[in-house]
């Protein structure tokens, strides 16, 4: 049987859903025999917890709602006497009795104290205990990875869903521009973390539409986007390339009353040669100067050998001898945004943009196409997937790999164990 202490609400909404409570001979707190026909459907909005359950007090079956608390007097402490919405509730569930509740209209309602086997809280306690890289860790490799497997799909569609939610309050910030909203998530990708901020904020300081005015010429592309970066600003002097753009920025800063951001916020530090700031500044002129509507165009190329010729763009040649304005570099290599930077844009922006804009205009084959895209990119190499991998779970896919850190950062992190199919089985595992 359970002990003294009180469990979260959540473990005691999973003992009722799945009917792992003590069952035999039930009775209210008033002492009236009761049986549980049907726990109800579990309501994930507000209102009460089970919508539609069917239970049986005395003599009489009773169909409606269900509430559940860990303490009875939570009814009172969350206002529910007084919200008409829990009117039909029509049994409390409780772990602890400590108060008769009652609906608007002064009806007491009956409660239901919970009891279930110790191992169900054993279980659940040492997973919210737990100290290592995931909850489970431990106890991982008892479980069939089929089981996690058959999860994938619901946890890629949270993953697209979540995204989903910050590209469209950045729609209505950008007046329902799609192509806009592109441009400026694409910049912030384009900073790889690191530079990320600095580069949203330069795409917020020069819209697409002042670009697409110079959509034929790279130098020009390249003047207002390091103009603007504040990048030109960090010495007077230079190489003639370095001092033509700010020629040229000179005259479109007065043209079109252009701000720069500040360039401190750029980060060198601990970066790659080849992911400095100016390096893929100049590769974001030069994916412009290709197509100046990119989602316009992106949403109606059909194959990712097209998207990768898209996105196979180098920066102009100044930066085959350079990483960094007027410190010319010892060898000679053309900077092309590689093929792995290439996938990262795809999966976190092209894909996510193709979801919502397909989930918003009714085109389901451009959401299927996203997901198509998941399927056919390999999975990514970071130290989630590889820690994952460690586990006995491997990514076959850029879907899966995305599904894996969706569970981790969602489920695993916040220990969600009672909303994952493996927490689930481990919770209700006998010992």
């Amino acid at each position: 049987m359970n002990t003294p202490s009180c469990m979260p609400e959540e473990f005691l909404q999973y003992v009722w859903e799945n009917r792992l409570f003590d069952s035999g001979d039930l009775k209210t707190s008033a002492g009236e025999p009761i049986e549980i026909i049907h726990p109800g459907r579990k309501n994930t909005d507000s209102g009460p917890d089970f919508f539609n359950a069917r239970i049986k007090l005395g003599d009489t079956v009773w169909a409606g709602n269900i509430e559940i608390h860990v303490k009875a007097s939570d009814w009172n402490k969350h206002l529910h006497q007084n919200d008409k919405a829990y009117d039909n509730v029509v049994l409390h569930v409780v772990e602890t009795f400590d108060t008769e509740i009652a609906r608007t209209n002064g009806e007491t309602i009956p409660t239901l104290i919970l009891t279930y086997p110790d191992y169900l809280r054993n279980n659940y306690k040492n997973l919210l205990d737990a100290k290592t890289w995931i909850a489970c860790e431990n106890r991982f490799h008892r479980i069939d990875p089929i089981l996690l497997q058959l999860g994938f799909n619901r946890l890629m569609i949270g993953r697209l869903e979540s995204k989903t939610e910050a590209i469209l309050a950045r729609l209505e910030q950008n007046h329902n521009d799609w192509n806009e909203t592109f441009y400026q998530v694409l910049a912030r990708s384009f900073g790889f973390k690191v530079n990320a901020v600095p580069f949203e904020l330069l795409a917020r300081s020069l819209p697409a539409s002042l670009l697409a005015k110079h959509k034929n010429n790279l130098f020009q592309l390249e003047a207002l986007l390091f103009g603007n970066s504040g990048l030109l600003n960090h010495q007077l002097l230079g190489d003639e390339y370095y001092l033509r753009l700010r020629e040229e920025y000179s005259f479109l800063y007065k043209k079109y009353k252009l701000r720069a951001i500040e360039s401190h916020l750029w980060k060198f530090l601990r970066l790659r040669p080849v992911n400095f700031p100016p390096v893929r500044i100049s590769q974001l002129a030069a994916l412009f100067l290709q197509s100046e509507a990119l989602f316009s165009n992106i949403i109606e190329l059909e194959s990712l050998s097209e998207l990768y010729s898209l996105f196979r763009v180098r920066a102009s040649e100044y930066w085959d001898t350079h990483y960094n304005f007027n410190k010319p570099s010892k060898s000679k290599q053309a900077k092309e945004l590689g093929e792995t930077s290439i996938q990262v844009l795809i999966i976190n922006v092209v894909i996510p943009f193709l979801f919502v804009y397909g989930e918003k205009q009714n085109k389901n084959h451009l959401k299927n196409r996203a997901l198509e895209f998941l399927e056919q990119l390999p999975a990514e190499a970071n130290s989630i997937v590889a820690k994952w991998a460690q586990l006995g779970i491997n990514a076959r896919s850029a879907f899966e790999s995305q599904a894996l850190l969706q569970l981790k950062s969602q489920y695993c992190e916040a220990k969600k164990c009672l909303n994952c199919q493996v927490g689930v089985k481990l919770v209700s595992e006998r010992e």
